[in-house]
């Protein structure tokens, strides 16, 4: 969350920066909360200034014959008054607390304003026109023909947004991820296989709760719920921690299907595995100082795109303005692939810094060399979503014939099989 002393100091700033977010925020009511708080703070520091003094006096009294009883009462009275005040300064502080929780990250200073029609792209591999004047088959066709997906069993067991990867369309699916997983060792990632149910709390340390509630699968009678992404997992590793400062940078990696409540429409650019209920992902976590920050972010970024690269899929890297980067998250890169049936790019990972706010919601910090306590910045990445990578390897690679070449990077993974044709 955001440091409430920010918002104290410099409560016109944080309005500014939230509005480029698309939030409204009016401080004034946070501010009188603040104001409050202190008069709270100080009036209790008073009274038990007043009672240290008045229970310094005890032995002075007995010494001189008199009786303390009046001095006992003083303090018990000024005990009670401080109860009081100190029930009523806790009040403050959850109220505060309520307000705080709710507000978005704060944008970097340097992205722009606005959705998504003010995301900018910075970078692009490959050359789309290649596909033009080609009779293209989209990925569901592809993948039906050859015998890799079967949609409709899928919709019998499980319902609309689902797939079953079938023969050597699972093998390419596990190729991927393998690739993926063999990438992030040789980097030096800690790989961890993380539970798929979450507590309440860890939704909240990521920044999803109590915003996005709602929006994930909860386990009926339980406080717990399915993982949208490994990302809720990973951040949670070290909260209520107090690292070391030689220890960090902090670098882990998860495997994990992903659940999302939403599987979205039936837009044509959505059909097949572009959005369902459950897809598979690989994803990046970092924990670090803030002063190493930036470098992080670059790294996971690069890391992204030398997957997708390693792959010779086609695609961009585009900066998103303030208010497409998520609720929790101040900075966010978006890798999007491109899908010639389409003529669009569509997102396989996104590269994110959280800064301290997920750290701060979850108490997660680390003591400095310069022997303080600091709140830690928490930066995530996909490496990758395959649900998008799947479809885009398909069609980017898509022969005359029908068949499908297989990337060098994943033959390993397939026995060594070059060309996906359908089997008799």
């Amino acid at each position: 969350m955001i440091d409430w002393r920010l918002i104290e100091e410099k409560p016109e700033e944080v309005k500014e920066l939230l509005s480029r977010k698309g939030w409204e925020f009016d401080p004034k009511p946070l501010l009188l909360l603040f104001s409050e708080r202190r008069n709270l703070l100080k009036e209790v520091e008073e009274n038990k200034a007043q009672q240290n003094k008045i229970t310094a006096e005890v032995p002075l009294y007995k010494k001189e014959g008199k009786n303390p009883q009046e001095l006992f009462l003083k303090v018990k009275e000024l005990a009670l008054q401080n109860k009081e005040k100190e029930e009523k300064l806790s009040e403050v502080e959850t109220k505060i607390q309520k307000e705080i929780e709710v507000l978005p990250n704060l944008p970097d200073p340097d992205l722009a304003s606005g959705g998504k029609e003010n995301n900018h792209p910075i970078y692009s591999y490959g050359d789309p026109n290649r596909f033009k004047g080609r009779k293209l088959k989209n990925h569901v066709e592809l993948a039906e023909s050859l015998g890799l997906i079967d949609y409709k069993r899928a919709a019998k067991i499980s319902g609309a947004g689902t797939w079953i990867y079938t023969n050597k369309g699972a093998q390419l699916e596990w190729a991927l991820l393998n690739y993926f997983i063999s990438t992030h060792l040789r980097d030096g990632y800690q790989f961890m296989l993380v539970p798929h149910l979450l507590n309440e709390e860890s939704g909240y340390t990521a920044g999803q709760f109590p915003k996005f509630k709602n929006e994930v699968f909860w386990l009926e009678g339980e406080d717990k719920f399915l993982l949208p992404t490994a990302e809720t997992a990973l951040v949670n590793l070290h909260r209520g921690e107090i690292l070391s400062e030689a220890d960090l940078p902090k670098k882990y990696f998860a495997y994990t299907p992903c659940y999302r409540k939403e599987a979205g429409s039936y837009r044509s650019e959505e059909r097949g595995m572009i959005r369902g209920y459950q897809f598979n992902k690989v994803e990046m976590v970092q924990y670090t100082t803030s002063e190493g920050s930036d470098a992080a972010f670059e790294e996971l970024v690069k890391k992204a795109q030398t997957l997708l690269e390693g792959l010779n899929l086609t695609y961009r890297l585009d900066k998103l303005a303030a208010g497409d980067c998520s609720h929790s998250m101040a900075r966010t890169y978006d890798l999007e692939v491109y899908l010639p049936s389409l003529d669009i790019y569509k997102e396989v990972s996104s590269v994110s810094n959280a800064r301290d706010y997920q750290a701060r919601r979850g108490m997660i910090r680390y003591k400095g060399k310069d022997g303080k306590t600091h709140f830690c910045h928490t930066l995530n990445g996909s490496g990758l979503a395959t649900s998008r990578v799947f479809p885009a390897l398909l069609e980017q690679n898509q022969n005359d014939d029908g068949s499908v070449t297989i990337p060098k990077v994943l033959r390993p993974f397939m026995g060594g099989l070059e060309i996906l044709t359908r089997e008799k």
